[in-house]
């Protein structure tokens, strides 16, 4: 994947004639290292049972069985009775909602680290997801990203049931201009570390989208989890 390298304004604005930064790969640096803690999952030696993963292949046409490697775009959900809303003018996010999992969390700018990989929110708290800031703001024309741990050495976080998405399921974000995106699901796949599929993930986007990943998979209390799960969706309305 490229490397980023272009300036980019405040709130996912960027100078005319520039592309926009795009974060290395996250499961090739302190990304994946930060989002995979799990040392709560191991105790005294026994494993105990990890957070919960997109369901098999032929359960759900959204997902993908753990482990699988999906090189295609996702797919899109439709509702042909609801015209596409209006993109968003670009707004920092402050709050994003899913309400299938009860998350309610506040969202914090993330940037680049010194090996240009997307840094992630403080591990010590539980309740707080990141979105990449130098990209396109949620509700804006493009993909934005958003992150979060799914768990620490205390036990579960944010994302820890981000794996029971499921097609058609809600997320709304709350912006700084008193705006709430609301997206819908599309897919809710696995992808394992080594094979992460780039260019699908971090593809760019001629609509409003919004992508969360988080870790998933087996966990190795040696190597921690070995894959990500990544939710794609996009814009269905405003308000």
């Amino acid at each position: 994947m490229p490397r980023p390298d272009l300036p980019v304004g405040p709130a996912g604005r960027r100078p005319a004639g520039t592309a926009r930064r795009r974060p290395g790969r996250l499961t090739a640096g302190a990304v994946a290292v930060a989002l995979a803690a799990g040392g709560w999952l191991v105790h005294d030696g026994a494993t105990r049972t990890g957070p919960p993963q997109p369901p098999a292949a032929g359960s759900d046409p959204g997902a993908r069985p753990a482990g699988a490697v999906a090189t295609t775009a996702p797919e899109e959900t439709v509702d042909p009775g609801r015209p596409a809303p209006r993109p968003l003018p670009p707004a920092a996010p402050t709050r994003i909602r899913i309400p299938a999992i009860k998350v309610d969390a506040p969202l914090v700018g993330l940037g680049l680290d010194a090996a240009r990989h997307l840094a992630t929110p403080p591990m010590e708290d539980r309740n707080l997801v990141g979105w990449y800031r130098d990209g396109v703001a949620p509700g804006s024309t493009g993909a934005a990203l958003a992150v979060g741990h799914v768990d620490n050495r205390s036990g579960p976080t944010v994302f820890y049931r981000l794996g029971l998405l499921r097609r058609g399921d809600r997320i709304e974000v709350l912006r700084e201009d008193r705006r709430t995106a609301v997206f819908t699901v599309d897919s809710v796949r696995t992808y394992p570390k080594d094979a992460f599929p780039d260019g699908v993930v971090y593809a760019a986007a001629q609509r409003p989208e919004l992508r969360i990943i988080t870790c998933g998979g087996h966990y190795d209390k040696h190597s921690g989890y070995r894959s990500n799960v990544v939710v794609s969706s996009h814009l269905t309305a405003t308000r």
